[in-house]
C-alpha cells in the first residue's frame, strides 16, 4: 500500500452523505450544592457549545482525510435548523442537499455538564418518517448531485426518519444510474431494504437483530452462516461487519478475511462508526483490495475511541500510523 497515493487520492473525492444530521449541544457549568425544590444539582451555567451530530460527523471524518463532502437530509425550518446550516458552512460542508420543512422538527441533543460530568441529556426531536413530499425534494436534489459527478453515496441511519425505505430504494437506483458506490451504515427498521449496495456495514448486534438470533462471533462456521443469510436478501457486494473487540470482518464473492482488534487503550467509542464507514467508503474509491479496505478502516476506528467524545480522525495520526504498518 503506498500511503502518500492513498491520502492523495482521498482529497480528489466527491462524497454524498445522506441520512439524519443532528446538532449535539452542550450547556456546562459548576456543581456546587442541591436544589431545595427538589434532590437536583443546580448547575452554575459557564458555556455552552454546538457541534454537527449524526450523520454530519460522518462528513466531518471525510473532510478531515480532505474529500469535499455535501449533506442530503430533511430538517426543520426553525432555529436549530438554520443553526445546523451555519455549523455546515463553516466546516466547508455543502448544504446543497438540505430539504428545509415546515412540518419536521430539527433533532437537537442538549447535554449537561456539571463539574465534567453528564447529568441529564434532552433530546428534542421528531422520529416518525419524512412526509412523501418531502421525500421527493430530497431525491430531486440528490439526483441533480449526482448528475456533478460524485464518486459514492454513504447512507448513515439513526433511525430518525430520514431514511424511508422508498427512499433507500429510489436512491439506490440513482446510484446505479450515474454509477456511483453505495456505503452503508444501518439500523435495524430498514435493514433489508438497502439490497444491492456496494458495501454494507452492520456492527455484531445489527447482524444478530437483522438475523433475529444470537449469532457466536468465536463459532466462524456459525457466523459465516449468518452473514450469509442476510445478504442472501441484501445481495451487497461487499459485506463488512464490525465486532468490537473481536476485530473486523469483510468478505466478497471471492475473499472472506477476519482481522483482530487493534490492542488500544479506548477511552470512548462514541462515534468510531462513523469514522470506520467514511474511511471504508474513501479506501474503496481508490481501489484498495477488500482486506486492506478493512484494515485501514479498523485501525481508523481503533483512533478515534483513544479520544473521549466524538471526534473525527485526525489525517496526519492515521497516515504515520500506516506508514509504520
Amino acid at each position: 500500500m503506498n500511503v502518500s497515493q492513498l491520502f492523495d487520492d482521498f482529497s480528489k473525492r466527491k462524497i454524498l452523505v445522506l441520512g439524519d444530521v443532528m446538532i449535539d449541544a452542550y450547556l456546562e457549568g459548576k456543581v456546587n450544592r442541591v436544589s431545595p425544590e427538589a434532590p437536583v444539582p443546580i448547575v452554575s451555567f459557564t458555556s455552552q457549545e454546538q457541534r454537527l451530530g449524526g450523520a454530519a460527523n460522518v462528513a466531518l471524518n471525510l473532510l478531515s482525510l480532505g474529500a469535499q463532502v455535501t449533506i442530503c437530509s430533511v430538517v426543520g425550518e426553525d432555529q436549530s435548523g438554520q443553526d445546523l446550516k451555519g455549523l455546515m458552512i463553516a466546516q466547508s460542508i455543502s448544504t446543497e442537499g438540505l430539504v428545509f420543512s415546515p412540518d419536521r422538527k430539527t433533532t437537537l441533543k442538549t447535554r449537561v455538564i456539571g463539574n465534567n460530568q453528564q447529568l441529564l441529556r434532552v433530546d428534542n426531536e421528531q422520529t416518525d418518517d419524512i412526509l412523501p413530499g418531502e421525500e421527493d425534494a430530497l431525491v430531486g436534489k440528490i439526483e441533480a448531485l449526482l448528475a456533478s459527478n460524485y464518486d459514492a453515496i454513504i447512507f448513515e441511519d439513526y433511525n430518525k426518519g430520514v431514511l424511508t425505505a422508498s427512499l433507500i430504494e429510489r436512491v439506490i437506483a440513482l446510484a446505479k444510474k450515474f454509477n456511483v458506490v453505495t456505503t452503508v451504515d444501518p439500523k435495524l427498521t430498514n435493514f433489508y431494504a438497502y439490497k444491492g449496495v456496494t458495501l454494507f456495514k452492520p456492527n455484531l448486534k445489527e447482524l444478530r437483530d437483522g438475523v433475529k438470533r444470537m449469532v457466536d462471533v468465536q463459532d466462524r462456521k456459525d457466523f459465516e452462516a449468518a452473514v450469509e443469510e442476510m445478504n442472501r436478501v441484501l445481495q451487497a457486494e461487499n459485506v463488512f461487519v464490525t465486532l468490537s473487540e473481536h476485530g473486523v470482518y469483510i468478505q466478497n464473492e471471492s475473499v472472506k478475511h477476519y482481522i483482530p482488534a487493534h490492542i488500544r487503550n479506548i477511552a470512548d467509542v462514541s462515534g468510531a462508526g462513523d469514522t470506520v464507514i467514511s474511511v471504508a467508503t474513501l479506501c474503496y474509491l481508490a481501489g484498495l483490495p477488500i482486506d486492506e479496505v478493512a484494515a485501514v478502516a479498523n485501525l481508523a476506528g481503533g483512533l478515534v475511541c483513544e479520544r473521549v467524545g466524538v471526534v473525527a480522525i485526525d489525517k496526519a495520526q492515521l497516515k504515520s500510523e500506516l506508514e509504520k504498518l
